[in-house]
């Protein structure tokens, strides 16, 4: 076999030259770098609720208002107010904090709990006694749902029926709403809050959605909120609706001492009758019954 010449090896690295051209990947001139970044979904909805409570109240109250934040990814928390300040206040911490929304549970006498829900700094605004409170680690029921995930939000048909339970309607829609594409939320729906009306009082409880059938099961926590005012203002103002049938604790707490104490006085009275009643001699005795009577003498 003979050598090849320069002009047949030429040829040759030109044919293979061209056959690398066409089998080469012409990448597009703008790389991936320069692309300008997807834009997040636009956040419209710019409600912040500051969630927080005053000085003295219960393990049971602070539990609570625990499980409140972390069911309300838009909320923020802030340090316990102290006792002697005055509800107007809140309306600058709550503007230092950037909320234009409130929860706040308010303590008396270590032992009743209340609590403000209010759109700050105008208003409206309605104070509630809680009862029968059970949280989450108090329940242990099976439900679950992940954290920060949105919520459906159930009310009663009677929401529509009058006009202070229309804005309270409203003013949960608000609160309890989680915004869409809020950053800290996850964008779906796995649990539903309901608001029922009975005793014309509120029952709130949080369910977990299992299947697209409406099954549930309960997550947690439940209370019963118990309306007392709805105010025109933030924490004060013109009065828009007073609960007539509301009994205060004190007042509660003062008719069981009062019905205890007309046990008592009926059990005194009774056991004076029954002396008045009872007669000095059981029977009537004859006079000739001590005629055979022997006194003996003393020895």
């Amino acid at each position: 076999m003979g050598k090849r010449s320069r002009k047949q090896i030429a040829t040759e690295h030109d044919k293979n030259k061209q056959k690398d051209e066409s089998d080469e990947i012409v990448l597009a001139p703008v790389i991936s770098s320069d692309e300008p970044p997807l834009k997040q979904a636009k956040w419209t909805n710019k409600e912040r609720v500051l969630v927080f409570s005053s000085r003295g109240i219960s393990h049971r109250a602070r539990h609570l208002m625990i499980d409140l934040r972390t069911m309300m990814p838009h909320s923020k928390a802030e340090s316990k107010m102290d006792r002697k300040d005055q509800l107007f206040v809140i309306n600058e911490i709550c503007e230092m904090k950037n909320c234009n929304k409130c929860i706040f549970f308010e303590a008396k006498k270590k032992m009743d709990l209340y609590m403000w829900v209010s759109n700050c700094p105008r208003g409206p605004s309605a104070k509630f006694l809680v009862e029968n409170v059970h949280t989450m680690s108090e329940l242990k029921m099976t439900g679950n749902c992940l954290k920060g995930s949105r919520p459906l939000l159930s009310f009663d048909k009677e929401f529509d029926e009058h006009p202070h339970w229309q804005l309270l309607k409203e003013l949960f829609t608000q609160i309890f709403g989680t915004p869409n594409h809020h950053p800290k939320s996850q964008p779906f729906f796995d649990h539903v809050f309901t608001f029922s009306i009975s005793d014309n009082r509120i029952w709130f409880r949080n369910y977990q959605i299992l299947e697209e059938d409406g099954s549930l099961a309960e997550i947690g926590p439940r209370f019963v909120l118990n309306p007392i005012r709805v105010f025109e203002g933030s924490f004060g103002g013109p009065t828009l609706y007073l609960n007539p049938g509301y009994v205060s604790p004190n007042e509660h707490r003062r008719l069981i001492r009062k019905q205890v104490a007309k046990k008592y006085i009926h059990r005194v009275e009774a056991k004076k009758s029954l002396e008045d009643r009872k007669p000095e001699y059981t029977y009537p005795s004859d006079i000739t019954d001590d005629v055979f009577v022997t006194i003996r003498p003393d020895k």
